[in-house]
């Protein structure tokens, strides 16, 4: 099948998401000289409501649903996106037709005046725009102030800076790829901030109806990532994860097997649950089976009392 003459890719404007948007053009010019690739910028409804937390006005998928419209109306061709803004579920008609390498998944501690987090004075102010770390930071650190922190990675390194915070954390990959590396006062280790699922890997997006984007897209699939995303992502599916879920996953190769853990948490990190497994995993329908056992486990052992928030 040939390639498409001319690929438009949708994206939100904040620096990162074109970044993104950008690198996936940029691999898709190196496979097809002769295709014209261009970027769509848009403003999304989650970009715009920035004075509430993401939880409360609709979630993650809130960046997605206008690049979604975009292609639906055919003004986009594909989009790309941080695969830990992609809801568990893909609404029909669309498919994830590439998961690209995975990058740094780690959280990163970001402080002016402190080297770490156990370098905190209790009662710090600490920022940060995730349920997942904010539970995380509860149960390691309760006598921080955590503290929501909406807006794109400039904002919130500007509010660290005006001295709102004594530190925020964020996504290390994010940081890195805007040039902000050197912001990173210490890497969070997956021990202690388990990433959220999908941390650190791009996917792209695309009709499903539209096989010669499908086909063009292929090459950028990363194969150990792909798997490691299935899992990540059937475990959140399993606990209906969402941006109201303070909940974890991550899956790396470890001795021929995928290694899956897991974390589900009350908010205020009273209530954790973790769980582990692994399996030798050769299609994404094995990842997939691997994850969902994960879940069934956390399940059994409590999980859907701490989802309900009644534990």
């Amino acid at each position: 099948m040939s390639p498409p003459e001319r690929l438009v890719i949708a994206t939100r404007q904040s620096a990162l998401a074109l970044w993104q948007a950008e690198h996936v053009g940029d691999r898709l010019r190196a496979l097809y000289p002769s295709c014209r690739v261009e970027i769509l910028g848009l403003t999304t409804q989650g970009d715009r409501r920035l004075d509430l937390p993401l939880a409360d006005i609709g979630g993650k998928g809130l960046f997605i649903k206008e690049l979604e419209q975009a292609m639906a109306e055919g003004r986009a061709d594909l989009a790309a996106h941080s695969l830990k803004d992609v809801p568990m579920d893909v609404p029909e008609g669309f498919t994830l037709a590439a998961i690209m390498a995975r990058e740094d998944p780690r959280d990163a501690f970001v402080s002016n005046a402190y080297r770490s987090l156990a370098g905190l004075p209790s009662g710090s102010n600490v920022g940060t725009s995730s349920l997942r770390r904010e539970a995380q930071l509860r149960e390691r650190y309760p006598g921080l102030d955590v503290q929501p922190l909406r807006g794109n990675v400039n904002t919130r390194l500007h509010r660290l800076d005006q001295g709102n915070h004594a530190a925020i954390i964020l996504a290390a990959i994010g940081l890195k790829r805007l040039g902000f590396g050197d912001r990173i006062a210490a890497i969070l280790d997956p021990e202690d901030s388990l990433p959220a699922v999908g941390q650190g890997a791009l996917a792209v997006e695309c009709r499903a109806d539209r096989p010669e984007v499908v086909a063009a897209l292929a090459p950028l699939a990363d194969a150990p990532t792909t798997l490691a995303a299935a899992a990540e992502r059937a475990f959140g599916k399993k606990l209906a994860g969402s941006c109201r879920t303070p909940l974890a996953a991550y899956a790396v190769a470890r001795d021929g097997e995928l290694w899956l853990r897991g974390l589900v948490a009350s908010r205020d990190g009273r209530a954790v649950l973790r769980g582990e497994r692994a399996a030798r995993v050769a299609t994404t329908d094995d990842a997939r089976t691997l994850g969902d056992a994960l879940g069934a486990d956390l399940i059994a052992r409590g999980a859907a009392a701490i989802l309900a928030g009644t534990s």
